[in-house]
């Protein structure tokens, strides 16, 4: 059975999202899980998530971005309460932004999925987004 679609494709903020990830050499969109995911090969972003609670449901946050943080920058990112630990993929050293936690800061937007391409892309991409 396919996941449902946990998105809107005409949702302001995703296009902003989208704009943003598909700007990195041959990155991709595909829906996976009901949620639109950004690849280079490898995933680098996803638009919303969700956060387990102890003994209790998921939190959804469909309007939020996951991204893969360095090891350097997770602490500082885990103080800001803009910031959550996605569920399935937080272990993986992954956080999701809230962008209904406060005003969207998209220069900030751009650097975080920047880290994150940085992260997960071939070497030869990096190359071709540094050149």
């Amino acid at each position: 059975m396919p996941h449902p679609v946990m998105f809107d494709d005409a949702d302001p903020v995703l296009a902003r999202v989208r704009a943003i990830a598909l700007a990195f050499p041959e990155a991709t969109e595909k829906i996976s899980h009901g949620r639109p995911t950004f690849s280079a090969p490898k995933m680098f972003a996803v638009y919303g998530g969700s956060r387990k609670n102890p003994g209790g449901p998921h939190t959804r946050y469909d309007h939020a971005l996951l991204v893969k943080v360095d090891d350097s920058e997770r602490q500082a990112l885990q103080q800001d309460p803009r910031f959550f630990h996605p569920a399935y993929l937080g272990p993986f050293g992954w956080l999701g932004l809230d962008f209904d936690a406060a005003a969207v800061d998209w220069d900030e937007v751009t650097e975080l999925v920047d880290a994150s391409f940085r992260l997960q892309a071939p070497a030869r991409l990096v190359r071709l987004l540094d050149g």
